[in-house]
């Protein structure tokens, strides 16, 4: 660990500010939390409620350190780091606190395992109960949430069984999308995440982009859509790329279960969205694999009839409809439409095919966000 920090503090030489952490020096920027500091400096502090796209919040308390001075341990998600502050990260005694307070969080939590298809964040509290050896009966008792199947959108699984009121979802919906769609109701084992007037989503203020489920850290939302492939033999893996619907050039993780895209999730290092995407971007996918999606080119033959054909004839006959017009009516008959789903190597092709081969600037494109 030791090297990790000094590499750290090599490639921050700007920073002016200093502090202890763990024994070893570190150097800050003015603003920075203890968490943000230490994580920088490869230290595993764990935590719950905290999205790096939020402001902290501090409600988990998982990431509790010792500062030194301090009578009690602090969060550090919300504690700025200062000049000369010594702190502690990974004491037996912080590591006992985080082990209880995720014995608490586990004994209203189902044992049934989340699968990884529910969320980004979804297997956060699974994969950290799994890393201090919890165990879910030693609180079991009075249970809060009161899940919301009933609510038949086909896009988010409202599982409220599994929700631990980290409040990340109705804290990214306000704070990032600006949308207020969820809140917070009721206190204690009455709080509740709920619409207005408790009702659907679908008859609330949701905007259905899915921010509320990758961020969700127990699963307690889902991806109706990607959870559908649950069942289906083979792991799942990753593959970044950029959506295709519109021109602001999101990125996202397509998944897939062998030759099959099972869902898709957003980048939260990607550069133009950071982990948002609207409602197409995040679960219309299923064109790609649709039973109806065309295979081979189509022509009309004679009886008037669309058939398979080859990709020569196809073309050829497409040029020749194309000179036909021309000839007939002008070039300014013809009209250039390109697809969003389209790269921009094949919309340039297009242009230029419009531009030059007709001699006309009549073509538009829908990637105008």
């Amino acid at each position: 660990m030791v090297s990790v920090i000094s590499e750290t503090n090599r490639s921050t030489a700007g920073r002016t500010h200093r502090m202890t952490l763990d024994g070893e020096q570190v150097a800050f920027d003015p603003g920075e939390t203890v968490y943000e500091v230490a994580s920088r400096c490869g230290k595993s502090i764990p935590t719950l409620c905290y999205d790096p796209r939020l402001e902290p919040f501090g409600g988990c308390r998982l990431c509790l350190v010792r500062v030194e001075g301090a009578r009690h341990p602090v969060a550090s998600c919300t504690v700025k780091a200062t000049p000369g502050m010594a702190v502690r990260t990974d004491t037996e005694e912080l590591e006992d606190y985080r082990k209880i307070l995720l014995e608490m969080v586990a004994s209203e939590n189902p044992d049934e395992a989340v699968d990884p298809l529910r969320g980004y964040a979804s297997r956060e509290f699974s994969d950290l109960a799994d890393r201090y050896g919890v165990t879910k009966g030693r609180f079991r008792g009075r249970q809060s949430g009161r899940s919301r199947f009933e609510d038949d959108n086909p896009f988010i699984l409202r599982d409220y069984d599994r929700c631990i009121s980290c409040y990340r979802c109705v804290r990214v919906c306000a704070e990032q999308e600006g949308d207020h769609a969820i809140n917070i109701a009721g206190r204690g084992f009455s709080t509740q995440i709920i619409t207005e007037f408790a009702g659907n989503l679908k008859e609330s203020a949701c905007t259905f982009c899915g921010q509320c489920v990758q961020t969700c850290p127990t699963g307690a939302l889902g991806d109706r859509k990607a959870m559908r492939a649950e069942s289906l033999p083979g792991a799942i893996e990753k593959t970044r790329t950029i959506c295709p619907y519109c021109g602001v050039g999101c990125s996202v993780d397509a998944l897939t279960k062998g030759d099959r895209l099972v869902g898709v999730q957003p980048a939260m290092d990607g550069p133009a969205n950071q982990g948002a995407l609207c409602i197409k971007g995040q679960f219309a996918f299923d064109f790609v694999q649709h039973k109806e999606r065309l295979s081979m080119p189509l022509v009309r033959r004679a009886d008037g009839r669309l058939h398979e054909t080859d990709w020569e004839e196809a073309l050829d006959l497409a040029a020749g409809g194309f000179r036909r017009v021309v000839d007939r009516y002008g070039e300014r008959a013809v009209y250039g439409i390109a697809s969003g789903r389209t790269p921009s190597e094949a919309d340039y092709l297009m242009q230029k095919f419009v531009r030059a081969g007709f001699g006309t600037n009549q073509i538009d494109n829908c990637s105008r966000a």
